[in-house]
């Protein structure tokens, strides 16, 4: 199976770009925001690949990211969501404003994907809440912060956002990391929705 692929920037279409690897010319379908991303042909590009075998057909889909690649996996798991609306949500939501929509239930921020109704939206939300897995690997040079949050007997706002990223499926480590580091850049007395959002975009970096 092919997990990446690295090479040049041959041509655009309508959803997808060809990437010269040795001379090879792979079809790679790509969300909008990630075909907005890549250069113009003819420059190096690196997109993250999941491959999809059927009987009669052999598919690349592109990924500016490994986290961007497992949220479209992730987003599959839920009934009624394929590879072409799994696209669209990631071609109009960035990875932390969909965790943050997952976080807070937001299905109004899901449904503004096209061909996403209320229903699959609300699936959406629903669903991923209890199955996002711990995509990020943390700076372990970061962990101390973690232990920092504890020793200091961190306000409610800041235990209670960490407990929310836990209950998403994050590592303690790795939850306590990024409220951390979310309290430091909002300020005291941010409230736990804002910590929420702004751990997640860290997270998701």
């Amino acid at each position: 199976m092919i997990g990446k692929l690295k090479g040049v920037i041959d041509s655009y279409g309508e959803d997808y770009v060809i990437l010269d690897v040795g001379g090879v010319g792979y079809q790679v379908h790509c969300s909008a925001r990630t075909l907005t991303a890549l250069p113009a042909a003819g420059e190096a590009a690196t997109l993250s690949i999941e491959t999809y075998v059927r009987e009669d057909q052999i598919k690349l889909f592109g990924f500016g990211s490994d986290i961007e690649r497992e949220w479209f996996r992730l987003l599959q798991t839920v009934q009624g969501v394929g590879a072409k609306v799994a696209l669209s949500v990631l071609g109009t939501l960035r990875v932390s404003e969909l965790a943050d929509a997952v976080a807070m239930r937001d299905k109004a921020m899901v449904a503004r994907t096209p061909g996403v109704g209320p229903k699959v939206a609300e699936r959406i939300v629903t669903e991923l809440k209890d199955k996002v897995p711990a995509f990020v690997s943390v700076d372990i040079g970061a962990v101390h912060l973690a232990g920092a949050l504890d020793e200091k007997r961190a306000p409610k706002p800041v235990s209670d956002a960490v407990s929310a990223l836990v209950n998403l499926g994050y590592g303690q480590p790795q939850a306590a990391t990024a409220i951390a580091a979310a309290a430091r850049s909002a300020g005291e007395g941010a409230d736990t929705a804002t910590l929420i959002r702004q751990g997640l975009k860290e997270l998701a970096k």
